[in-house]
């Protein structure tokens, strides 16, 4: 199963409202306003505790922008994580203890009660930073996994995971270039990338893949994250309006090729209309500068737009994950990810390739 498809999958279940119960908080542990002693059984499973140093109490305002995106997704993983640890539990058909062999369930169960804890300090940790600055918390949505088997799932995870790793060195860099209270946020952010690089290697590895996909990771902006978190988030279930984040929402690209680490050509559809003279397709891979090709072949039919574009991977694309993204304009070089998310229409593809 592919994660692009996963995302087509989401669309069509927020386009046609039928779908599985949505996933709803509070969680029986109070999350995500545990009291005192909650909090103390959360950090024991977790393995490790909040930090205790001084949070910033002055933000920039692209500072805020970026810890709500941060809020969004650990809120969001921590909703992940808690149903994949149940169904894993109560041996849900799919992840039962033969769907998930040759993993222990003990073993599966031991694991994902340790990750789905340590998100939720993650969380806590980010809105304790937006609340010591004077902005608000960011509170839970409801959300809708578009899974039904551990493979699924796992794949999914390791995933959003790795658009996770690609977004934290760019919060890493504001931060820094923002300075004054912020500056302290550039170690801690560290730490929780190395620990979601913990966490790829385990799905990866559960999937019998080399544990570190590639020698460098594929980057992405800010907003390539924020979009590909909606595709799960059930509209309209927000207390907060999304449009109060600071980012842009692409509308869904989907991948319909299955890639392979060869070059070849992929299908990619969007719900709109697209011009081989005004578009193209530009790919973000490993730390290479981002790749533009031409789309060709464009067919609409009740509402949705299919077309071609090459896929170069053996001219220097890394192995795992590559941000595909339509863009406005053709022939176009660009230098970093930001670049390519101005000028963005449709996005991101999550192209995984193993």
């Amino acid at each position: 199963m592919h994660f692009t498809s996963t995302i087509a999958l989401a669309s069509t279940i927020a386009a046609v409202g039928v779908a599985a119960t949505p996933f709803k908080f509070p969680l029986p542990d109070g999350f995500p306003n545990p009291d005192p002693a909650q909090l103390a059984l959360i950090e024991q499973e977790a393995q490790g505790t909040l930090p205790d140093g001084p949070l910033p109490t002055s933000l920039k305002s692209a500072g805020i922008t970026t810890l709500q995106l941060l809020a969004l997704n650990e809120i969001f993983e921590v909703a992940y994580f808690t149903e994949l640890l149940s169904n894993v539990t109560n041996e849900v058909p799919g992840y039962d203890t033969k769907s998930i062999a040759p993993l222990e369930r003990k073993y599966a169960i031991d694991v994902l009660t340790a990750v789905v804890n340590q998100e939720k300090l993650h969380a806590a940790g980010v809105n304790g930073i937006l609340q010591s600055a004077n902005q608000p918390a960011i509170l839970p949505c409801e959300y809708q996994f578009p899974v039904s088997t551990f493979t699924e799932a796992v794949f999914l995870a390791q995933t959003f995971t790795e658009v996770v790793l690609g977004t934290l060195p760019e919060v890493q860099t504001l931060f820094a270039a923002d300075g004054g209270d912020e500056s302290a946020l550039v170690n801690l952010i560290g730490s929780v990338l190395a620990q979601e690089g913990e966490q790829t290697g385990f799905y990866r590895t559960v999937q019998k893949k080399t544990p570190s996909a590639a020698p460098f990771l594929t980057g992405g902006s800010p907003s390539f994250a924020f979009s590909a978190i909606q595709a799960f988030i059930v509209p309209g279930s927000c207390p907060q309006p999304l449009s109060n984040v600071n980012l842009t929402t692409f509308g869904p690209l989907t991948v319909v090729t299955t890639p392979k680490p060869i070059n070849m050509t992929l299908e990619f559809s969007v719900a709109g209309t697209v011009d081989p003279s005004a578009n193209s397709i530009v790919y973000l891979s490993g730390q290479n500068s981002p790749v533009t090709v031409p789309i060709s072949a464009v067919n609409s039919t009740a509402g949705l737009t299919s077309f071609i574009a090459s896929f170069p991977f053996q001219s220097g694309f890394s192995n795992g994950l590559t941000i595909a993204a339509l863009v406005k304009g053709t022939g176009q070089t660009y230098t970093s990810s930001d670049d390519v998310a101005a000028d963005t229409l449709y996005g991101p593809g999550l192209v995984e390739v193993d």
